[in-house]
């Protein structure tokens, strides 16, 4: 098969019936794209993989992988095509929506999409795929790099149930738990659910670190006190150790926070849902960004919270009380 012509075979109907284990495109190999990419190609999975730096595929080609020369290439051969790309405009582009490839490429094939965008964007989508004969199925996925690279993440599905149970065990060795939420945008929906307790909890152990620090605590021993307590969680595991050695090597990074935090706020508009905790967090986010930091781990939120307390300490910004 070549360029964007279309394979006749179905993909649901040969995972349905034990053909062949379907083929698996994988588009965009960043933080979390390639260590997910990793898992599936250790794992024996059929795959090709393509990203728009060329070198972030070598570790893929190393573990079995083909790459492809570009996104036509990827969905030329195969029959699920796996998009873990940074926002609407890359989706679009590696898809050619809008243009006469669309079609081709999308027809007959399951486009998985398991990057983060508001479910608007979603919707319209896999209205557009399916109008081009294709399937869709939502799959954002809860976790950082680390949950990535060992395979722990949480996936959260929706879309046309055939295609649901083609994708949902594709997904195994990339996650230890997938969840089907309904039609689409349903899993979208539930992954900005999900984050709104993350970032809420990642700035609250932020926050309380700066203020034992700030007291004159041993900053050690007061996350030791919080590892033993109820508060403990493998996130608290994961993040207390960068806010105590100031590692702040991206394993989400803040402004991938900030456009979660704003996809958030916006669903809660539309429904007239109040968030006040996440309005403080985005904020909060924003000023991390604005400081010069939104390419580091979402911890670097310490430094906002530290140039508010340097402000209030300069008098330049009256603390509210």
């Amino acid at each position: 098969m070549h360029g964007d012509q279309v394979d006749d075979v179905n993909p649901i109907h040969q995972a349905r019936h034990g053909d062949r284990a379907p083929h698996v495109g994988f588009l965009g190999l960043g933080v979390m794209g390639l260590p997910m990419a990793l898992r599936l190609a250790h794992a024996g999975t059929p795959l090709t993989v393509w990203n728009r730096t060329p070198a972030r595929a070598e570790p893929l080609r190393a573990a079995g992988a083909s790459v492809a020369a570009d996104p036509a290439d990827v969905f030329a051969q195969a029959d699920v095509v796996i998009l873990m790309l940074a926002d609407e405009f890359a989706i679009d582009a590696v898809l050619g929506r809008g243009a006469p490839e669309f079609a081709a490429r999308v027809a007959g094939r399951v486009v998985v999409h398991m990057g983060t965008t508001s479910p608007e964007y979603s919707q319209a989508l896999e209205a557009d795929i399916r109008a081009a004969d294709g399937s869709y199925v939502e799959a954002p996925v809860s976790g950082s790099r680390v949950p990535a690279e060992n395979g722990q993440l949480v996936a959260m599905l929706a879309g046309e149930e055939s295609a649901v149970e083609v994708v949902r065990p594709l997904l195994a060795p990339m996650c230890h738990g997938t969840f089907v939420c309904g039609p689409a945008p349903n899993a979208l929906l539930m992954k900005l659910a999900v984050n709104l307790f993350l970032i809420t909890q990642v700035t609250g152990l932020t926050e309380a670190f700066h203020f034992a620090e700030r007291q004159g605590l041993d900053r050690r021993l007061f996350l030791d006190v919080l590892d033993a307590g109820p508060m403990a969680s493998a996130v608290s595991r994961m993040k207390a150790p960068k806010l105590l050695e100031r590692d702040f090597a991206v394993q989400a990074a803040a402004s991938d926070v900030l456009k979660n935090n704003r996809l958030i706020a916006e669903a809660a508009r539309k429904t007239g849902l109040a968030s006040p905790l996440l309005d403080v967090c985005h904020a909060l986010f924003g000023e991390t960004v604005s400081l010069g930091y939104g390419g580091e781990d979402m911890a670097a939120v310490v430094r906002a919270i530290e140039a508010r307390t340097e402000e209030g300490a300069q008098g330049q910004t009256p603390l509210p009380y």
